[in-house]
Formats: C-alpha cells, sequence, structure tokens
C-alpha cells in the first residue's frame, strides 16, 4: 500500500537540538558563554559584576547576533568569514597553466604607476593563476575535475506542466519520481538565465521576405522584423536552459604515494608506485566516463518517457557553456566556433593568411614575443 508523504520546502534547514536552536548556533554560544565565564573568574576580584557586564556587553551581543542572524539562509558567522576569505583571496586572476612569469627587466624598468612614478616589483596587487576546478574536457564532452571525477552535461527540453490535467501531472511526478529514485550518483538540475540574441532571426526575416509570394506576406514579415529589433532595444530578452549535470568519482589506488622513502631503494619503490597509480588512475578514469555515459542515456530514456528530451553536449558545447558560467555577463556569447587561448586566429573564416598549404601555425606566447626584444 502506498502512502503520500509530504516533504517540506526547507529540506536544507538544519535539525534543531535545544531549544529551537541547531548545533552550530549552540556551539557558537556556548563556547562564547565559557570564554565570558573564564574571563569573569579571572577578574571577579578586581572587577565589580556590573563594570562586567558592561564590558563584555559588545562582545556577548556580537557572538548573538553571528549565532542567531542569518542572511539569505546562511548564518551571519559563515557569511563574515566567507566575506573575509573573499577579501583575502588575490582578486587578479589569469589564465595561465604554466604559471604566472615575471616580465622583463627592461619592461620593470619602464613600468609607472598611475601617478607616473616608477612603479617598484610587489609594490601592487600580482597576478595569481587562476585554478579551475575544470581541468580538461574530452571528445566525448566528459569535464575531467580532477580529483573530484569526472562530469557529462546535457541540455533538457521542458514541458508545461500548469496545462496538463490532474491526471495527467499525476503520471508526470510519478515518472520523475522513478528517475529520482533510480539515481545512484550525484546530479543536479541548473536553471540558467542567459542574454537573448535575435540578430540573426532578424536576419533571416528581411533577408527572406522579398522570396515571399505576396507583397502582404512581405510586408507582415519586415513589420515583425522591425518589432523584434525594437523589443530587443526596448526590454532585456532572457532565454532559460535546463542542463542536467552527472558526476562521477574516479576511484584509485592513491594510497600507493606513500610508499618508499629518502634511501635509494625508497625512491626506486616511488617511481614504481607512481607509474602503476596513474595506469590504475587512467583506466578508472575512462571506467567513469563510460559510467557516466551509460547513466546519460538511461536518464534520456526515462526522462523521454514524459516528453522531456536530453541531448548530451558535445566537448565544444561544453566548453562554451563553461566559459559561459564562468562570465556570465560577457557581450560576445559563447560558442564552440571560437577560437581557444592557444589557437592563433589568422582571419575572419580560419583560411586568410595561413600561408602556404600544409603550414602549420606555432602559438606564440605574450611572455616569448616580450623577451625577444629584450635589451642585451
Amino acid at each position: 500500500m502506498t502512502q503520500t508523504v509530504r516533504i517540506p520546502a526547507d529540506v536544507e534547514r538544519e535539525d534543531t537540538v535545544l531549544a529551537n536552536l541547531t548545533a552550530h548556533q549552540l556551539l557558537v554560544l556556548t563556547t562564547t558563554g565559557a570564554l565570558l565565564y573564564g574571563f569573569w573568574s579571572l577578574t571577579r576580584n578586581l572587577l565589580p559584576l556590573s563594570a562586567f557586564l558592561l564590558l563584555t556587553l559588545p562582545v556577548s551581543g556580537t557572538a548573538l547576533l553571528l549565532a542567531l542572524g542569518s542572511r539569505d539562509g546562511m548564518s551571519l558567522d559563515r557569511f563574515a568569514l566567507a566575506a573575509l576569505r573573499q577579501r583575502l583571496a588575490p582578486h587578479r586572476l589569469i589564465s595561465t597553466p604554466e604559471g604566472a612569469p615575471l616580465p622583463p627587466r627592461w619592461l620593470l624598468d619602464r613600468a609607472t604607476d598611475e601617478a607616473g612614478r616608477p612603479a617598484r616589483l610587489g609594490a601592487g596587487p600580482s597576478a595569481t593563476p587562476l585554478r579551475l576546478p575544470a581541468q580538461a574536457v574530452s571528445e566525448t564532452g566528459v569535464v575531467d575535475l580532477g580529483s573530484d571525477g569526472v562530469a557529462a552535461v546535457a541540455v533538457c527540453g521542458t514541458i508545461n506542466f500548469a496545462l496538463r490535467t490532474p491526471t495527467e501531472q499525476e503520471s508526470l511526478v510519478g515518472a520523475f519520481g522513478r528517475y529520482l529514485h533510480s539515481l545512484i550518483a550525484p546530479v543536479q538540475i541548473l536553471v540558467r538565465a542567459e542574454r537573448l540574441d535575435l540578430s540573426t532571426q532578424i536576419h533571416e526575416l528581411r533577408k527572406h521576405a522579398t522570396a515571399l509570394p505576396h507583397p502582404a506576406l512581405e510586408r507582415s514579415a519586415r513589420e515583425h522584423a522591425h518589432y523584434v529589433e525594437q523589443l530587443g532595444r526596448d526590454a532585456d530578452l532572457l532565454r532559460r536552459q535546463v542542463l542536467l549535470i552527472l558526476r562521477e568519482p574516479v576511484r584509485s589506488a592513491s594510497g600507493s604515494e606513500r610508499l618508499g622513502g629518502s634511501s635509494p631503494l625508497g625512491a626506486i619503490f616511488l617511481r614504481r608506485a607512481r607509474r602503476g597509480a596513474s595506469a590504475v588512475e587512467t583506466g578508472a578514469r575512462r571506467a567513469a566516463e563510460a559510467r557516466l555515459l551509460r547513466r546519460l542515456s538511461e536518464a534520456a530514456e526515462l526522462l523521454g518517457l514524459i516528453g522531456i528530451t536530453v541531448t548530451s553536449l558535445d566537448a565544444g558545447q561544453s566548453t562554451a557553456v563553461l566559459a559561459a558560467a564562468c562570465n556570465p555577463d560577457c557581450l560576445v556569447p559563447p560558442s564552440s566556433s571560437l577560437a581557444g587561448a592557444n589557437e592563433v586566429i589568422t582571419g575572419a573564416n580560419g583560411a586568410e593568411n595561413s600561408g602556404a598549404e600544409g603550414d602549420t601555425a606555432v602559438p606564440l606566447s605574450p611572455m616569448q614575443g616580450i623577451e625577444q626584444h629584450e635589451a642585451p
């Protein structure tokens, strides 16, 4: 016999332990109270109780505010700690997998600050290499997360739930529940809102308007193109994209890294262990990718029964999604046809100014270009 169980909306809310307080709140208040009691035990022969309460009032008030207050569903102590961590973290991050090299001496001698004075090395904020969780994207679109495993991204279609009858809604919920019950690994459903660019549709409308069989149809097409163009200027057009992200851990023997020592014999064992661990990790990563693709096909089959299409992304599309997530307000929409960071742009279509047939363009890093002009 089946029974309907209602799940509260605030499923991520922490459980209360005592007096409607969570364990985290009790820890903060208990620690503050113990410290204040210890301070009072040391100074009770020197300070009267009224003076002690007056001195400790800011500390106790701050502890109560941090423990009981919250912002955006996060306690104020965690919010303050996150703000402090963000403040102390480097703010200038550059994408350099090989590290951030120092500029040559001749360039440092000519560098000046905002006031026009000679800049000193290390006086201002320095750039720090950007370390992203995603390390690489395979040809099948699987994202390598390093020690966190691998992930696959797929685009999901949508259905109108409100326009369905109660019976159809129950069947949709039941089918979606069967998919949730089949999960054996982490799954993320991400709903993104991004800017909608209608310039291509407007261009196609005006281009094919002259080919319409009747002048009234041509006039209507041009008016519709003008309306869409005016709509894009007067409002911020957005479109929603539903992404299904599947993750799979990579199981490898990392304990062999601790074998060996400082002796020559230990170094030999360490090198052999690293080679074995590398081979095991490569095989485990391939097995994880195979499990991801199988789970993706299962999701497409189960969700396809209720009219939701699941389309896996290839390497270029997955890279574009990651680029859009890192820079969501970019004026140029990410695309798989855009040049990568290590590619040389030789022309508008990739064929101009490319030299003789068969030549290969070798990318030149900015630091290599600077070092060529370094004074002897």
